[in-house]
Parts: structure tokens; sequence; C-alpha cells
């Protein structure tokens, strides 16, 4: 005689019904799920911490043209990860390029009050009348802040900044290709003394030929 389970702790030898079968279905079916799911989590973590820390070496730039090193153009789908980057091209397959230079370094101080974007009236003439005199096709605008007040609020002032003197150009109907906005993470000296923070609040703007 098959033996029941009863409170004795007896196993039953009774071959499992329909009913019982699909149950045990079902929790191995959620058991594997639930397996699935942790995995893709620990597999993903680390991705998007890697992410997160590459991500604070990069600027902060508007999607647009982006203009390498070398002059080439690319598209910039985002906010500059190299990822959704894609070179823009001719018609024949081309690489878009030009010549490029840093054609004016401009202090920030000479253009912003202290932890402002706005520009003066005589900065907005200066700049003015610098893009009217320039031979360039295109414009890169570049912002950068000293070492003081945190990354991110550094980050955001310079982008802003890069941003009220790229309207100068546009605002004449020159092109801007790029505005990039890098805080505090490109000095061009240390930030140890007055002077030295003086010079790395700046605007850098290069012309493409």
């Amino acid at each position: 005689m098959d033996r029941i389970s009863n409170n004795r702790g007896w196993r039953s030898s009774r071959p499992k019904t329909k009913r019982q079968g699909t149950r045990a279905v079902k929790r191995s079916t959620f058991k594997s799920a639930v397996a699935v799911v942790v995995c893709v989590a620990f597999a993903v973590s680390p991705a998007l911490a890697n992410h997160d820390a590459a991500s604070k070496d990069q600027p902060i730039m508007i999607p647009g043209i982006w203009t390498d090193p070398d002059g080439c153009q690319h598209w910039v789908m985002d906010d500059g990860w190299e990822g959704y980057m894609t070179p823009n091209v001719r018609p024949n397959g081309k690489p878009v390029c030009g010549q490029k230079q840093t054609c004016a370094i401009v202090e920030t101080d000479q253009l912003f009050a202290t932890n402002d974007f706005a520009l003066s009236d005589r900065a907005r003439r200066a700049l003015l009348a610098f893009f009217k005199n320039s031979r360039a096709k295109a414009f890169k605008i570049e912002g950068h802040t000293d070492s003081h007040a945190s990354d991110a609020y550094n980050i955001e002032l310079s982008l802003n900044r890069a941003r009220a003197v790229s309207a100068v150009a546009t605002g004449a109907g020159y092109k801007v290709q790029q505005i990039a906005g890098y805080g505090e993470r490109q000095p061009k000296v240390s930030n140890a003394t007055a002077a030295g923070r003086a010079q790395n609040r700046r605007v850098e703007i290069e012309c493409v030929y």
C-alpha cells in the first residue's frame, strides 16, 4: 500500500497528479526567471559603474557636430560619449575634415561677473568684432573654470558661458560646430594661486578653416 505524507514525515510513493506536475513546472520556471534577472543585474551593475566613472572624464557637450583633434567632424548623438558618435562624411564617403587652431583664449573675468554667465555689453561687442574679423568657416567654443566649487557646478557654469559666447556668433550668422563645458578638468596652470585660477577661468575659441 502506498504511503501518504502525514505528520510523521512519511513521503508518498504515489505518482504525482497532473495538477501537481503543473505546479512544479511553474515553480521551476519562476526560479529560472529569478536566476536570470539576478545574473543580468550583476552583469549590468559593473557596466553602469564603469559608464559613470568614464563619464566623469568627459566634457558636457551640446549634441551636433564634434570636431576631433585632427579637424575631422563627427555627429554627436548625445552628450559626447564616444559610443554615440558617427563620422560626418560627404556623399562620396570621404570624411569632412578641415584645418583648425585655437584662435582665441579669453579669461572669463573679462566677460562675466563671478559665478555668472551673462555677457556684459562691452564683452558682447568685443566678441562680435572678433567673429566678424575671423576668416574661419566655423567655430568650436569651450568653457573652463578654476577648481573652486564642485565639479558638477563648474561643468554647468563653463557650459553656460560657452553657450553665451556661442550665441553671439550664431546671432551674427556664424556657424558653431561644437559647444563644450570642461569645468575644472583641463587647467592650463596650477590652481594654487589667484593668478593661476584667473588663467584657468577662460573661454577658448577654436577656428575651423
